[in-house]
């Protein structure tokens, strides 16, 4: 069960944002829920529910953009492996490497995650926490 009801990642290009998030969550097994342009935004959910909802976009205020230092989304994955190709998709789409993919063993015995940027600075995580 998720706590979750939706992220919001503010971007400054949606197609852009399209391109780099598509490939990573159709990998993470999510699916485009709404596309609404016009508003400015993109959701994707999971295959089998609703909630939760991560969502790109602009920002709401429709202010500067300003990912900020600090604030980060982390996605679950379903296995190392997992990490591995969600890490080289989001380079290969245009994000920056924040800490390619490993153990982390400071965090607990089996996490496995990689770091990265999107194409506006937004700080992302991919982890795995089972064991190898």
């Amino acid at each position: 069960m998720s706590f979750l009801s939706h992220i919001h990642v503010g971007v400054s290009d949606l197609q852009r944002a399209h391109d780099f998030y598509g490939p990573l969550l159709r990998e993470l097994g999510l699916q485009i829920r709404n596309i609404e342009l016009a508003d400015g935004w993109i959701a994707w959910k999971p295959r089998d529910a609703e909630r939760p909802l991560f969502i790109v976009g602009w920002p709401w205020n429709k202010q500067h953009l300003d990912p900020g230092n600090g604030p980060m989304t982390a996605f679950l994955a379903q296995s190392r492996e997992m990490v591995d190709r969600c890490h080289a998709l989001a380079l290969a789409n245009g994000g920056e490497d924040e800490g390619r993919p490993g153990l982390r063993s400071n965090y607990h015995p089996n996490y496995y995650g990689a770091y990265f940027r999107d194409p506006d600075g937004n700080k992302l995580c991919v982890v795995c926490h089972e064991p190898g």
